[in-house]
Formats: C-alpha cells, structure tokens, sequence
C-alpha cells in the first residue's frame, strides 16, 4: 500500500491499518516532524480510503524534533497514536513508530564519500553511523565497505538508541568505536556536527544521499559560537533556567542542582522553548536544560544568552573555558 505521488518514504500504510483494525480503535492520530507535514493530508486520504466511515483520522500540529518529542495531549485522545519519522524510544502498546525509511540509493554517495575515507590498504578501521531513515540500508552499507577491504566498526548506543550504528540529534554513543574515521550516512550537518563535537579525534565524513554531497564535519564555526555565547552571559547577574516537560527531554536533576547552587537563578518550565515565550523574563541569561539542539541550533535566535548546563558551569566559574563540549542528553521518560 503506497502513499500517492510519494515514492521517497515507507509510511508502513499496511501495518498502521492492521493495528486500527485489530484493536477496533475509532480514534487515530498521526505525528510528523516538521520537514514531512505537509505529507500529512496524503496520509489521512489513503488512510481513510482503507478504514471504515467510523475511523477519525487526526493530524498533530505541535513541533515535533525527534522520538521523545510526543504530543501528548492527541496521543491520549486517540485509540491509535503513530509517530512518524523516528524510531521507537518508548514501549508503547498504543504508540506506533514508523521511522520513514528512505528509498534512496546510498550506494552513489558510498562510492564518492571513498574520495574523503582514508585507503583502506593505510586505514582499514572506519567507523559507520546512519540516522534512523537510512537503518533500512545499513546492513548493505557495511557489506559494501568491507567488500572494498575496510574494517567497518559499528556499536549500539545507550538504551535511547534502537539500532546499531543509529545516532541521534542529541546522543553520539554508537561513534564510541576503535576507529580514527566515522562514516555518517545522512541529511543535514547537526548529526555529524554533534558526533565531531562529542568525539574530537576522529575525522567525520559526511554523505549525504538526499542531496549527493559528501563534505567533511568542521566545528571551528560552531566552537566560535558557543564561545562568544559564554563569554557574553560571565556578567550574567540573574538566570533563568529552563526545564522542558516535554516527554524524554526532563532533566531535573540538573536543573534543581542549578537552582539550589545559585540564589540569582530561576526555575522556568515550559514546553516549546522558543525566543519568544522567552522575551518577558528580565534575565540576563538562560540555561535550557531540555533537548541540546535548542542551544545549538536555535541559540543565536535568543536575544539574551542561551547555554547548555555544562556551557553554564564555565560561565559562573565553576570550570575552565577549554571544558568546553557538546552537550549530550540522557533524559528520563
């Protein structure tokens, strides 16, 4: 069962079909990250031509960044709840994940990412991680290094991680493997970006297959980033440190700590972390200890400075400025 006009993702139609026929659910809703909503409507109009009259199809407009990203409010309103996009973070009965693996051919990017991987007659040992929209070819995608005599590497992270090899937005442990090279397989920069970050021995290669580059992960511009942030928030009088209560993102342990150290700090909890929500608090700096990628990606959109709890420490004085790292997440559900 295809998705009309839509040949790029496995929406899994059949199986989603299946689950709201066998658990006789009236109710279904349907969570898209940001770049595949407006996919949304095509997949209501083939669900709806293959369940019965009785069937309310909903789409989620919240945000939505990744696995622990869940809009609870339809998820506990709906009989059927499917998650697209990401592969599965929680057991759920009544959570679905459908990951969207892609149907691009990876092998023309392996083949130009050769020019940026080391021989393997010098370097054999090359470590390989994909996002969860490529898992479906990694098995090929190993086969295929070895055939050409590299030593391929591939671990399976934290229990935040479904597959081996499978990185995350805010979570590297899968490149923790005896290789001086990783081979990222994948769209976008902030993945590889993270993984150089987390891992800064290694050598990064990027290869995209959506967009057919290969490029080489360089952190220089970010590093300058995150280091004009901190030394513009060592002045900071009053803090606001910001807890996410989206699911899977909480870390108040770190956030409590924070608050209890520093008399000038206030405890700011809220859902979507945006400039915004955040222009009427008079703080002089924030500290989010939500998902990492509201600092990096989005922390030179905040008008006052943004940083990560361990960016936070050097700020106030508590470590020296060359500490300075990535920041990973292991949050609890």
């Amino acid at each position: 069962m295809a998705l009309k006009h839509d040949r790029e993702w496995d929406y899994e139609l059949e199986r989603i079909v299946d689950a709201v026929k066998e658990r006789n659910a009236t109710t279904v809703g349907l969570q898209f990250p940001e770049g595949l909503k407006r996919r949304g409507p095509n997949v209501v109009d083939d669900l709806r031509a293959n369940l019965s009259d009785g069937v309310q199809v909903m789409l989620s407009g919240q945000p939505c960044y990744g696995a622990c990203d869940l809009d609870t409010y339809l998820m506990r309103r709906t009989d059927v709840f499917v998650h697209f996009g990401h592969s599965p973070m929680k057991d759920s009965e009544k959570i679905i994940y459908v990951p969207l693996f892609s149907n691009v051919d990876v092998e023309p990017i392996l083949t130009e990412s050769l020019d940026e991987l080391a021989d393997p007659a010098a370097d054999p040992d090359v470590g390989l991680v994909t996002t969860a929209q490529h898992m479906n070819k990694f098995e090929g995608m190993r086969a295929w290094l070895e055939d050409r005599g590299y030593t391929v590497h591939v671990r399976r992270g934290d229990d935040r991680l479904t597959h081996e090899g499978q990185v995350l937005g805010c979570n590297y442990a899968s490149a923790e493997v005896d290789a001086d090279q990783i081979l990222y397989v994948g769209g976008g920069k902030f993945h590889p970006l993270g993984l150089a970050m987390e891992h800064p021995q290694k050598r990064v290669v990027i290869a995209d297959p959506v967009n057919n580059a290969v490029s080489i992960a360089d952190t220089e511009k970010f590093m300058k980033q995150r280091y004009g942030a901190v030394h513009r928030a060592m002045d900071a009088e009053t803090w606001g440190v910001i807890f996410c209560t989206k699911i899977g993102q909480g870390r108040w342990d770190q956030a409590e700590e924070i608050i209890e150290a520093n008399e000038d700090a206030y405890l700011i909890t809220m859902d979507e972390v945006t400039p915004d929500r955040l222009t009427n608090f008079d703080m002089d700096a924030f500290v989010n200890t939500g998902c990492p990628r509201i600092t990096t990606d989005d922390g030179p959109r905040f008008k006052k400075p943004m940083l990560t709890p361990g960016e936070y420490e050097i700020a106030v004085g508590e470590k020296p400025l060359e500490d300075l790292e990535f920041d990973t997440f292991h949050g609890t559900w």
